[in-house]
């Protein structure tokens, strides 16, 4: 798999555990010897990784907590971090920018950060939700 193919398994990783309300997937997702940050809609960022994860325990308990179609990944890479700039569209049709940090772990990427909020996004311009495209072997 290729690095960029790295990136968006995690960045995929998030979504899936968010959609399904997994928490232990979740927890896979987060870097856990690094400092983690997320900044929810609405929010004050959190700092550190209980409190991250213990707020998106707070959202994912909601049985009304969003489900999400991820649009435009755009990934730049710097050595051993990486940035993936998205659209994501929630259920009922609302849209959010993101921004998801990652770090390279051994050999998997891991997040540091994530930060969603609403945008202003031209519907004509987003390309095929990623996963509704396929992605290729994953190995």
């Amino acid at each position: 798999m290729s690095e960029r193919e790295a990136i968006l398994f995690a960045n995929d990783a998030f979504y899936i555990a968010f959609s399904a309300r997994d928490m232990a997937a979740m927890r896979e997702v987060w870097a856990s010897d690094r400092p983690v940050s997320c900044t929810h809609p609405g929010w004050a960022t959190v700092y550190g990784r209980d409190a991250v994860l213990a707020s998106l325990q707070s959202i994912l308990r909601n049985p009304n907590a969003p489900k999400f179609k991820v649009h435009n990944e755009h990934i730049d890479m710097v050595g051993d971090a990486a940035v993936v700039t998205c659209v994501e569209e929630l259920t009922g049709r609302q849209y959010l920018a993101a921004t998801n940090v990652f770090i390279r772990a051994g050999s998997a990427w891991k997040m540091v950060h994530h930060q969603a909020g609403p945008a202003n996004v031209d519907l004509q311009a987003l390309e095929p939700a990623e996963n509704d495209k396929p992605r290729g072997p994953v190995n």
